[in-house]
C-alpha cells in the first residue's frame, strides 16, 4: 500500500492491513503509519532528530511492532505509550473488591472478638471456670463455618456471587445481634453458630469473586486484600477488647458493632458488579460485556468474551455442575491440591502458634495479653503488605515455597531456644524472634497465596465447589488443631510439637514445588486451557 504526501511517497510494508480511508495527508515530519488494529492507537509520529524508542516501547507494552521495515528512521512510538506512564488498570475494580473484602474484615473481627471478653461473658452467663463450655463457644463458630463453606458452592452456581454474598451476610448480622442480646449460653451458641455460617460461606465466595473481577495483571495483589481485611478486622477487635478490662458488659457493645459492617456489605454489594464470567454462563452476555468494558477496558471485551465462550463450549457452565464431578479429571486433581494445601497450612501450626504466642511473650516479660496479640497482628499486617507487592512480581509458586521454608526455619529456631541450655534472656529473645518471623513469613505466602491460587487453578465449571470443598477441609483441620494442641503440648512438650510444625512446613514447600504451576500474569481461561488436556480449541 502507498501513502501519498505533498512532498514524498513512502512505502509501508505491513501484512494484512485493511484499507482505511480516514488517513490524512501530512507534512514529511508527520508521516502516517499503518499497522494492524490501527483503531486502537493514536496516529504515530516520527520524531526529529531520530531517537531510538524500540527499547522503551518493548518495556512499556506488548503492542505489535509497527515500524516500517524499509524506513531509515523507523523509530516510531505512540503518544499514548509516552503519555500514560502510570498504569491505573486496577482502579476501576477497587471499589467492588473493597466492598467484598468487608466480609474478610468481619471474619477477622469475629475471630478476635471473644479473645479478651470471654472471661466476662462466662461470668455473666454462668459458665465461669468451665473450660469445655468456653471452648464450645469458640468451636461452635467453626462448626457453622464448615456448614457455610459446604453450602456456598451450591448457592453461587444459581444466584451469582453478588446476590450470594448478600444472602450469606444475613446470618452474620443476625448472629451478631443474637450474641449481643444473649442472656443464656444457648442464645450465645446460636448466635456464634449463625455467625460461623456466614463467615464460612463468604470465605469461599470472596476469593473467587476477586479472582473473576480483578484484571489479570493485578489479580494477585487485589486477591491479597482478603488477607488484609482479615488482619485489620482482627486488630480492630483486639483494640476494642482492651476496654473489656474495665467494663464487664463491653462485649455486648463489641458484638453490636460487629453487625454494622454486615449492613455495609449487604448494602454495598447492591451497587457492585457481578462476575463477568458468571454473567456469561448465565446467558447475560450484554451485562458481561458492560462489566468488562467498565473494569478492564473496552479493548478487552471481544477477546475476553471469546475466551469465556470457548471455555463454556468445551466443558459447559457451572450452573448444572455436580459434586460428583470433583472425582473426575481434571477437577479431582485441583480438589486434591486445594484440600492438601489447607491441610498442610493448618497442620503447619498457624492457629496453634497464634494461641501460644501470648504465653511466649509472657515468658519474655510482656504480661499484657492484648498487647502481645497486637504485636502479632501488626506483624501479620506487615507481612501481608509485602505479599501485596510481591505476589504479582515474584509469582505465587515462589512466594508460597519461600514462605513455608521461612516458617520451618522459624519453628526450628523456637525449638532450639526451648531445648538447648542457653541464657534465659537469649532464650526468650529467640522465642519471640522465631514467633514473629513465623507470623511474618506465613503472612507473605502461605496465608494469602493458598486462598488465591486454588480458584486460579480451578476449572470454570467447578470453581465454586472446589473452593467449598477446600475450605470445608480447612475448617475441619482448624478445629482439630485447636482441640488437640494443648493436650499434645502437655503430653510431649512444646519443642516436639513445634518441631512437627517445622517438618510439616518443609513438606508443604515440597508439595508446592511438585504440584503447583505458576499462574502469574495469565487469565483464568488461559490457565484452564493449559491444565485441561481434553480442551478443544474453538475455531
Amino acid at each position: 500500500m502507498r501513502v501519498a504526501t505533498t512532498t514524498t511517497t513512502t512505502t509501508v510494508c505491513c501484512p494484512s492491513v485493511t484499507p482505511f480511508s480516514g488517513i490524512r495527508t501530512a507534512p514529511p515530519a508527520l508521516l502516517p503509519t499503518l499497522c494492524p488494529n490501527y483503531s486502537l492507537y493514536r496516529p504515530l509520529r516520527v520524531h526529529t532528530p531520530p531517537r531510538d524508542f524500540k527499547a522503551y516501547c518493548a518495556k512499556k507494552s506488548q503492542l505489535p511492532e509497527v515500524l516500517d521495515s524499509n524506513s531509515d528512521n523507523g523509530n516510531l512510538v505512540s503518544e499514548e505509550e509516552i503519555d500514560q506512564e502510570v498504569d491505573i488498570g486496577w482502579l476501576p475494580a477497587i471499589p467492588h473488591i473493597l466492598v467484598a473484602s468487608m466480609s474478610n474484615f468481619l471474619f477477622g473481627f469475629h475471630i478476635g472478638v471473644m479473645n479478651g471478653p470471654i472471661l466476662s461473658i462466662a461470668k455473666e452467663l454462668g459458665f465461669e471456670g468451665n473450660s469445655v463450655l468456653e471452648g464450645l463457644v469458640v468451636s461452635i463458630f467453626i462448626a457453622g463455618a464448615f456448614m457455610g463453606s459446604a453450602g456456598a458452592g451450591y448457592l453461587v452456581d444459581r444466584l451469582g456471587y453478588r446476590r450470594t454474598l448478600q444472602v450469606d451476610t444475613v446470618p452474620l448480622i443476625l448472629g451478631a445481634i443474637i450474641s449481643a442480646q444473649a442472656h443464656s449460653l444457648d442464645q450465645l451458641l446460636w448466635g456464634r453458630f449463625f455467625v460461623g455460617l456466614g463467615i464460612g460461606a463468604n470465605a469461599v465466595l470472596v476469593p473467587i469473586y476477586i479472582s473473576e473481577v480483578a484484571p489479570t495483571k493485578y489479580r494477585g495483589s487485589l486477591g491479597s486484600l482478603c488477607q488484609i481485611g482479615t488482619c485489620i478486622g482482627l486488630i480492630a477487635s483486639l483494640c476494642l477488647g482492651v476496654f473489656s478490662e474495665n467494663d464487664p458488659h463491653w462485649w455486648r457493645t463489641m458484638l453490636y458493632i460487629a453487625s454494622v459492617p454486615g449492613f455495609i456489605l449487604t448494602f454495598g454489594m447492591q451497587f457492585a458488579v457481578d462476575s463477568p464470567r458468571w454473567l456469561c454462563k448465565a446467558g447475560r452476555l450484554d451485562e458481561a460485556k458492560e462489566v468488562i468494558s467498565n473494569l478492564w477496558g473496552k479493548s478487552e471485551v471481544e477477546r475476553s468474551i471469546e475466551e469465556f465462550q470457548s471455555v463454556l463450549e468445551n466443558d459447559g457452565g457451572d450452573l448444572d455442575s455436580r459434586w460428583s464431578e470433583l472425582l473426575e479429571e481434571p477437577h479431582s486433581r485441583v480438589a486434591f491440591i486445594g484440600g492438601t494445601l489447607f491441610v498442610l497450612q493448618q497442620f503447619a501450626g498457624i492457629n496453634a502458634v497464634l494461641y501460644f504466642s501470648s504465653l511466649t511473650f509472657k515468658d519474655a516479660g510482656v504480661t499484657n495479653g492484648a498487647l502481645a496479640s497486637l504485636y502479632v497482628g501488626l506483624t501479620n499486617f506487615a507481612g501481608i503488605l509485602c505479599a501485596l507487592y510481591l505476589v504479582d512480581k515474584q509469582g505465587r509458586k515462589k512466594l508460597i515455597i519461600g514462605s513455608y521454608l521461612g516458617m520451618a526455619i522459624s519453628m526450628f529456631l523456637v525449638v532450639y531456644a526451648i531445648s538447648f541450655p542457653i541464657d534465659e534472656e537469649l532464650r526468650n529473645n529467640l522465642s519471640i524472634l522465631g514467633t514473629i518471623l513465623y507470623m511474618l513469613t506465613f503472612a507473605i505466602g502461605a496465608g494469602p497465596v493458598t486462598g488465591l491460587i486454588i480458584p486460579e487453578l480451578s476449572n470454570s465449571r467447578t470453581r465454586g465447589k472446589i473452593m467449598s470443598f477446600s475450605f470445608s477441609v480447612h475448617w475441619v483441620c482448624n478445629f482439630l488443631v485447636g482441640l488437640f494442641f494443648l493436650e499434645l503440648t502437655q503430653k510431649f512438650g512444646v519443642a516436639p510439637v513445634y518441631g512437627s510444625f517445622g517438618a510439616v512446613s518443609i513438606l508443604a514447600a515440597l508439595f508446592s514445588y511438585s504440584f503447583l504451576v505458576e499462574t502469574k500474569g495469565r487469565s483464568l481461561e488461559e490457565i484452564e486451557t493449559s491444565l485441561n488436556s481434553n480442551f478443544v480449541k474453538r475455531e
